[in-house]
């Protein structure tokens, strides 16, 4: 076909240019167009008005018009002194439509249909089609689609233009029969098949569609299987991928040699050791006599690049130079460390702030200008900006200076999203049942980084209206500055404790110390004023505390707190922990005197695949300082519901009134759980929910005396938490693994607007 084309451009240029003795042309027209503009046409004429044409000028003129791709016939005529030039445009495209495709994305689709030229607007040429269908056959194969068929189809439309309609059928995956590895001795079959993600059927499906990209990967972790058990000899020979008949199965055979097993003979340190040696050398993770492993060996290479990156030396090259004894079977390993330059920070670069001033970010970073580069440093910074909660996304780039060898930028941009809202909303809780709520909040007010928040919530058990004005830079060396002013209602019937309410008010000032990059020291003074109105069915404990204290009793609280927090997020945290310990005394000057004391510890192990393992315990502990009455049960703590033991009724798990059975709480808390986090199966990468396996164990107690494992609770099930705009959605599914007689379970729990 092409050479046909070919031939009849040629005869078509041999006629024009037969027909032609040379002329000077005066003018030149231009015949048959339609979508094409007579000024492009003349930019690629090679003829001009007043140029002396002959049959070669003729003969290239039509070969360059037809280069153009626009044309599909090109005739020259004279009309006296006139060229007069016939050409007949090729169709554009108008619309290209796509139908059938579900495993390759509309998006990947019209990237491979650019590739090959077809795109809309573009001129139509019918050449391409051929290879259209070979193109989307190559990415169908590659995901063992080999059943697909495609059907293209043109409509002419006027205007010469021309619709491609493009149907996919796209059949059956083809799925793996048998995966044979031939050529292995030291190792079982079963225990390679076992590094293929690509396998044969089994009893439980899936994992058995052929992609040819996934035998790439598996080929490759077959190969460091070997090399990171000694085997560095080892080959893949040869890979073969057989389909049957009718396509719907395909038969891998992998032939490999693997070698001989070798130990490490000696592991050595060279080049320039910037830092001492025993720095390195406590990175090195393969020791003489070790069974050699390239993982280890990558692993310290890694290891000692990043230990030179945090000290300046960002562009280090560490090279592992092996020593490779045959007949020993044993190698050596030297690691040769070249550090290179130590890098400088010139300027730091902030961009996408248009709101949050310059020095709320810089005052967040732990690089500065002018020292050397830390990539510890930078990434600590990102981490700090993340948790700030006024950005979206937080990004840095280190970009070298062009003419130095030793110098760099940092460049860090960000997107800011909002920190300010007037919300009003409704939400329900186990605990609470329906709560409305209206809250003015500014995480970042005017840009300073400063919180400022009125909060109104009412529900049946709570009536609560604050005012809170934080400041995390109250000093230039990070001191931070809590001021609030509360008044809080709480009816204890509501919430299924006693019949009994409290009406309390108070004043807080607090400030909080950074003592490291990841520790804190908080300390404060509180006024509380509290009235406690009992009725018919009120616990004892109460009753007992009113006549011994009166109802309305006013305290000076003086809290102290320390915590720990390496959390690489404070929302949905997936790596490292929080530990924290508070305290709350109530001093003498009030009508009341007494302490309490809270520790809680929660740890977070990425587990790798977007799995993290959560473990958190949560201690609580009060009491008086004179009589034990003294200490005011309002203070007790409760467990159960959805934020504690769930599975359990909120703050049923626990001691009870001998006469009401209601829950009155206690002075001892005990509570741990650990949550298995899971990748979200219904929004990949989400930011804003997350799904976990969980264990909740615990109680509380009365006192300190009466705490045992015996009286401990436990559940299991599932949970999913969904940030939204009125607060945390939570869905709990749980079973009581010891319920006993009388306690109060619910295996569903909702909540929606409660604190998180």
């Amino acid at each position: 076909m092409k050479y046909f084309f070919a031939v009849l451009v040629f005869i078509t240029s041999m006629q024009s240019v037969f027909a032609f003795e040379p002329f000077e042309v005066k003018d030149i027209k231009l015949e048959g167009l339609q979508r094409i503009s007579i000024g492009t046409v003349f930019n690629y004429l090679p003829i001009k008005p007043g140029d002396k044409i002959d049959n070669a000028a003729v003969r290239n003129s039509i070969h360059v018009l037809y280069k153009t791709g626009f044309f599909k016939d090109i005739h020259f005529e004279r009309e006296g002194d006139i060229l007069v030039i016939f050409v007949a445009e090729r169709s554009a495209i108008n619309n290209i439509k796509i139908e059938g495709n579900s495993e390759i994305s509309k998006d990947q689709l019209d990237d491979a249909l650019k590739q090959i030229g077809l795109i809309k607007g573009r001129v139509f040429n019918r050449s391409i089609l051929e290879g259209l269908e070979k193109e989307l056959q190559r990415q169908y194969y590659s995901l063992g689609k080999y059943n697909i068929k495609i059907d293209v189809n043109q409509t002419q439309l006027e205007r010469n233009r021309v619709d491609i309609n493009i149907k996919i059928s796209e059949g059956e995956s083809a799925e793996i029969y048998s995966v044979n590895i031939v050529g292995n001795k030291k190792f079982s079959d079963k225990k390679l098949n076992e590094q293929f993600t690509l396998a044969e059927p089994s009893f439980w499906g899936g994992r058995n569609n052929y992609k040819k990209q996934q035998l790439a990967a598996d080929l490759e972790t077959l190969k460091s299987f070997y090399l990171d058990r000694g085997f560095i000899d080892f080959k893949i020979n040869s890979t073969q991928v057989s389909l049957g008949p009718e396509k719907e199965s395909v038969y891998i055979t992998v032939n490999i040699k693997e070698g001989e097993r070798y130990t490490v003979r000696e592991v050595k340190l060279a080049g320039d050791l910037i830092l001492s040696r025993d720095k390195f050398e406590k990175l090195i993770m393969v020791k003489s006599g070790d069974i050699f492993s390239r993982r280890k060996v990558v692993d310290t290479t890694k290891a000692i690049s990043d230990l030179l990156a945090e000290n300046g030396y960002a562009f280090a090259n560490v090279n592992m130079v092996p020593d490779i004894d045959k007949d020993s079977r044993t190698i050596g390993l030297t690691f040769f460390v070249d550090p290179g330059r130590r890098i400088y920070v010139r300027k730091v670069n902030i961009s996408g702030n248009t709101k949050t001033q310059d020095k709320v970010i810089r005052r967040e970073l732990r690089q500065i200008e002018g020292d050397w580069l830390s990539t510890k440093h930078v990434a600590r910074s990102k981490t700090r900006l993340d948790r700030l909660g006024f950005f979206s996304t937080v990004n840095v780039q280190t970009v070298r200076i062009p003419g130095s060898t030793d110098q760099v930028d940092l460049n860090y941009s960000v997107v800011e999203k909002p920190t300010g809202s007037l919300q009003a909303g409704l939400g329900y809780s186990d605990t609470q049942g329906p709560v409305v709520n209206l809250a003015v909040t500014q995480d970042n007010f005017l840009g300073t980084g400063q919180r400022v928040g009125v909060n109104l919530d009412n529900s049946s058990v709570t009536k609560q209206y604050s005012f809170n004005l934080n400041n995390p830079y109250y000093t230039e060396d990070g001191v931070s500055r809590n001021i609030s002013f509360t008044y809080r209602k709480v009816d204890a019937a509501a919430a299924a404790i006693s019949n009994y309410t409290t009406d309390s008010y108070g004043a807080s000032l607090s400030y909080g110390v950074p003592l490291s990059e990841y520790t804190n020291y908080n300390w404060g003074m509180k006024f509380d004023d509290t009235t406690i109105t009992t009725g018919s069915g009120t616990s004892q404990n109460i009753v007992d505390f009113v006549n011994r204290n009166g109802k309305s009793n006013s305290t000076y609280q003086f809290f102290t707190g320390w915590s720990y927090d390496s959390r690489n997020r404070r929302i949905f945290a997936n790596k490292g922990s929080l530990t924290s310990l508070g305290a709350e005394i109530a001093v003498p000057g009030g009508d009341l005197e007494y302490y309490k004391v809270d520790l809680r510890h929660v740890n977070y192990f990425p587990l790798g695949y977007d799995i993290t393992l959560a473990a958190n315990v949560n201690l609580g502990y009060g009491a008086s300082f004179k009589d034990s009455l003294d200490y005011p049960p309002y203070k007790n703590y409760f467990a159960g519901g959805s934020t504690s033991i769930r599975g359990y009724d909120a703050n049923s798990v626990g001691p009870r009134d001998s006469v009401t059975n209601n829950p009155i709480g206690g002075s001892v808390k005990i509570l741990g759980n650990v949550d298995l986090i899971l990748p979200n199966p219904f929004a990949e990468n989400s930011s804003s929910t997350r799904v976990s396996l969980f264990v909740d164990a615990g109680s509380v107690f009365r006192n300190a005396d009466t705490v045992s494992t015996e009286e401990f609770r436990y559940t299991a099930g599932i949970a999913f938490i969904w940030i939204t705009p009125v607060g945390a959605m939570r869905f709990n599914f749980a079973e009581a693994l010891n319920k006993q007689p009388g306690d109060s379970t619910r295996s569903f729990q909702f909540s929606l607007g409660s604190p998180f």
